[in-house]
């Protein structure tokens, strides 16, 4: 029953052009979070509760709050939580994350980002200080369809400026003094952020 609810949220996706995270890259990041017995996930862009549900899975005593700003693919995530019933473990907030203050008391095993890829830096800055000292903080989409690489020559001015902002991103990961960072070219890029001397 599960592996077919998990193909119907596939699916709607598909059909509601909803992004939801590559399925090779969401059988690699649910494999490091039982492998490092990952237990608390602060998720930034729940989209409809597909990488949440997927994560939660992993393990009974997984508890995640994550956040999303768009209201439709909200309501649809607080239905697949609940098909799942896993609404005792997934917290949803509904709201844009860089206007909302999660609790600084709260500290997380793990940040993980996926949403608006051009605030990746800023959701980085404002949430890397909800994670445990020896927390990770994984990025998807670094690679975003193969366009990183090619930048130059994307059309769309807008587009260009997002794939430029991810670039930046990349470039902030790689020369932070604090963080060590890993990049993995599975699905479409993830990379996984550590404090300097962690591992």
């Amino acid at each position: 029953m599960i592996d077919e609810n998990i193909k119907e949220m596939e699916e709607y996706a598909e059909e509601h052009s909803v992004p939801i995270m590559n399925k090779r890259g969401m059988n690699f990041l649910c494999k490091f979070i039982e492998k490092n017995e990952i237990k608390t996930i602060l998720e930034i862009g729940t989209a409809i509760g597909y990488s949440a549900i997927r994560m939660a899975l992993v393990n009974k005593n997984i508890h995640i709050v994550s956040i999303e700003r768009d209201q439709e693919r909200y309501i649809e995530a607080v239905k697949n939580i609940k098909k799942f019933k896993l609404d005792k473990r997934i917290t949803l907030i509904l709201g844009d994350a860089l206007d909302l203050n999660v609790d600084l008391t709260d500290k997380f095993d793990m940040l993980f980002i996926d949403a608006a890829k051009g605030q990746y830096t800023k959701f980085f800055n404002k949430f890397s200080k909800n994670i445990e000292d020896d927390g990770v903080i994984v990025s998807d989409n670094m690679n975003f369809h193969g366009l990183v690489n090619e930048v130059d020559t994307i059309e769309n001015r807008n587009l260009r400026q997002l794939v430029t902002k991810l670039k930046k991103y990349i470039t902030f990961l790689e020369e932070n003094d604090n963080y060590d960072t890993k990049f993995y070219k599975v699905g479409d890029g993830i990379a996984i952020t550590v404090k300097k001397g962690v591992f």
